[in-house]
Parts: structure tokens; sequence; C-alpha cells
């Protein structure tokens, strides 16, 4: 009899007895009157269109078929949660409410093909976006002011003469102090080169003519003499090259231009009242200070 006692089976038994009878304890009747549950031709070609964007390929008869007993099973606990009273007050559910809406709106705000005059007026308001960066190749000695003391800028002016008599015979590794990073950089955008060395070292780098070492140049590491050896300007391709992203852009803003009027419209349809404490500041100040 213990043995029995300790199957899992008589536990799931158990616990699905006991969601039986809490759901027809809380349960209105009428709530789950409609018994009918009917999966359409447009639900069959959303469930299929969904997989294949997720695999990359059609399903088979016996995925379709698995597709469809799924949707089954969603709605007929859907239905049980919505007659058990499982939506009430439920942050997760009134979130997911709130995003199938923004779904529903994107979908039904799906953007037309722009004209060739409205996309090349996008273009050309907002060059940056599709501008190709800079890039620079270049090399540098390290100067550390920790190792050099207060002097390293002297110091700098001092190689830097050196560096000038024979470009070609020196070895940044050897002549500097040691760099975690490195000390030659090859096509390295604008991008790369402020993430490594900082906006100051880019703004300057910039300004350097290729073929000479010039310095001191700061970085957020310290100081650097820089020998540029080739640099690719930035320029703004023709429209026709980057067509596909500028359309991905200039359809981008109008969802989001959609998508903002929408929610303005919807929002008229409220009074919204908003109880706020008077003690709000001074709570507000006291988490501030506790991070």
């Amino acid at each position: 009899m213990s043995r029995w006692l300790k199957e899992p089976l008589l536990h799931f038994l158990l616990i699905g007895v006991g969601l039986f009878a809490l759901f027809y304890q809380v349960t209105d009747p009428q709530a789950v009157a409609d018994d009918r549950i009917q999966i359409t031709e447009a639900d069959i070609d959303r469930v299929i269109a969904m997989f294949e964007r997720k695999w990359q390929r059609p399903p088979s008869p016996d995925e379709v078929n698995g597709l469809i007993e799924a949707r089954i099973r969603e709605e007929v606990l859907y239905r049980e949660a919505l007659a058990m009273g499982l939506d009430e007050d439920d942050t997760v559910v009134r979130r997911r409410m709130a995003q199938k809406m923004d779904f529903l709106f994107n979908d039904l705000a799906e953007v037309s093909e722009p004209t060739e005059e409205a996309l090349q007026a996008f273009y050309e308001a907002n060059p940056d976006r599709f501008s190709a960066s800079g890039q620079t190749s270049f090399d540098h000695v390290y100067l550390s002011a920790d190792q050099r003391g207060g002097d390293a800028k002297i110091q700098a002016r001092n190689l830097l003469r050196v560096l000038d008599a024979d470009p070609e015979s020196v070895d940044p590794v050897m002549i500097g102090d040691r760099f975690v990073l490195g000390y030659n950089f090859d096509r390295q955008s604008d991008r790369q080169v402020t993430n490594m060395f900082g906006q100051e070292f880019a703004t300057a780098l910039a300004t350097l003519e290729p073929g000479m070492w010039r310095g001191p140049v700061g970085s957020s590491y310290e100081l650097h003499l820089v020998y540029v050896r080739a640099r690719i300007r930035g320029r703004l391709p023709p429209l026709a090259e980057v067509r596909q992203a500028v359309l991905r852009e200039f359809q981008a803003k109008k969802r989001r231009e959609a998508d903002q009027a929408f929610y303005r419209a919807l929002r008229e349809r409220y009074t919204v009242v908003v109880e706020r404490s008077e003690r709000e500041p001074e709570r507000l100040a006291s988490t501030v200070e506790r991070k």
C-alpha cells in the first residue's frame, strides 16, 4: 500500500482531481457555455506562416496537424483560464495583452513602398546614417605617465625628434612603454578607434597627415606618438548603393510615426487620472541616497 502511495501517477491524478474540483467551484457555468472551437483557414495559414518564418521552410503534413492541435490546445486552455478568472489582476497577462495590441497594429500599419522622391528626400536629410565610415591604418608609441613621471610630455617631444630623424627604423614596442592593445592597427573605423582610445584620440587622429610621426596625442590611456600609414576618407555613397538600407530606415520611421499616432488616438478616448503622493519627491530622493 505504501509503495502505491508513492507512485507519481497517483500524485498527478490527485492534482488533476483537485484542479477539476477547484474549477467548478470558482467558474461561472455561463462563462464556458460556448464549447465550440472553430479553426479557420486563416488560422491555419497564420500558424503555417509563423512556422515558415521561424524555420525557413514549409511544414510537413504531420507538422501542420501538430500545429493545428497546438492551436486547439491553446484555445482550450485560454478559455478555461478566462472562465476561472486567471486573467484578473495579473501583471504578466496585462503586459502580454498590451503587446498583442502593439503587434496587431503593426500588422495593420504595414508601410507601403515609398515614392523615389520621398526616399531621396529622406536619404538627403539623413546623410550621417548612410555614410561609409572612414578607415585609418596607423602605428603608435605609447608613453605612460605612471612610468615616466611628470615630464612624460617633455620625453614625448624629445622622442618625436628621434622618430622624425629616422622614421623607418622605429620599433614601437622597444622605444615606448608596454601597451596591452598592441602597436599596429590596420583599417580601423572611426568608431573602432573611439572605442579603443577614446574620443580625444580619435578626433586628433583624423587631423594627422599620413607619412610622418606626430604627437603627443592624448587618449584615455595617456600619451601617444602616432604614425598614420594610410587613410580612407568616409564618403556618402549614392542612393543606388544603399537603397535597401535607406528603405528599411524610412519604413521603420513611418511605422514609429504611425504607432505614435495610433496610441494618441486611443489615449484620447480615455480620461486619465494619475494620483501622485505628496511625499513622492521625498521618497525618490531617499531611494537615490540608498543607492
